[in-house]
């Protein structure tokens, strides 16, 4: 017994009883309700070990059950648990109860302390000529240097245009008034649309005169096609 380490506070001897009854006691994260007298089952399984006295375990009880975490364990449909993880009922409404308005106030407290050291650091710093803003400001980023915009389009040289293309000359044919008066093998020119295809006459007919093309095709075109 004497050589055993001895645990001088209460979060040693809290972490500790989460190492030997991790079932019911947690280092971290949320914490599930204990069972209603649970100090006196302590006493009876870890007196003694680690050199624990009940003054040790009380404390170390109390600082557990008045920790934020556990105060958040304790809630609506939640279930004690004995040392084992047995569970041991749900928990009373008045003590759910209970345990918001310790929560409430634990809170409060928290806010009073650090409203407390900020009111503290602004009378220091008035005292030393500082000067105190509540909120410090922001630095403003400078805005990024905008291009030189282009000048505007009147001021740019004007396009040379181009010289408009001479207009294609139209050629003076002579329309064929008479085909009686025309001769096989005579060259001769037919019109299609608003152009004339060159032809050789190939035949003088009574429905007018069978032409071949240059491009080797023959047909019959009439009087008002041709043209010399």
């Amino acid at each position: 017994m004497e050589n055993q380490p001895k645990l001088n506070s209460s979060k040693e001897v809290i972490a500790f009883l989460a190492e030997r009854f991790p079932q019911c006691f947690s280092a971290e994260g949320e914490a599930r309700p204990l069972k209603i007298g649970i100090f006196q089952d302590l006493v009876a399984r870890v007196e003694g070990e680690m050199s624990l006295s009940k003054t040790q375990l009380r404390s170390a009880l109390r600082l557990y059950t008045s920790s934020w975490r556990y105060l958040y364990g304790i809630k609506v449909g939640a279930v004690r648990v004995d040392l084992d993880g047995n569970p041991c009922g749900e928990l009373d409404e008045q003590h759910v109860e209970h345990a918001r308005k310790q929560l409430e106030e634990a809170k409060a407290r928290v806010q009073a302390q650090r409203a407390e050291q900020q009111a503290k650091k602004r009378e220091a710093a008035i005292a030393n000529g500082e000067t105190v803003e509540d909120k410090p400001r922001r630095e403003r980023k400078p805005r990024p240097t905008q291009a030189p915009r282009r000048k505007e389009t009147s001021e740019r040289k004007p396009r040379a245009e181009k010289p408009a293309a001479p207009a294609p000359r139209e050629e003076k044919r002579t329309p064929v008034t008479d085909i009686t008066a025309l001769q096989v093998g005579q060259a001769i020119k037919v019109k299609a649309g608003n152009n004339a295809m060159d032809a050789t006459v190939l035949e003088i007919t009574k429905d007018g005169v069978r032409v071949q093309l240059t491009s080797g095709m023959a047909m019959i075109v009439r009087a008002e096609h041709l043209s010399f």
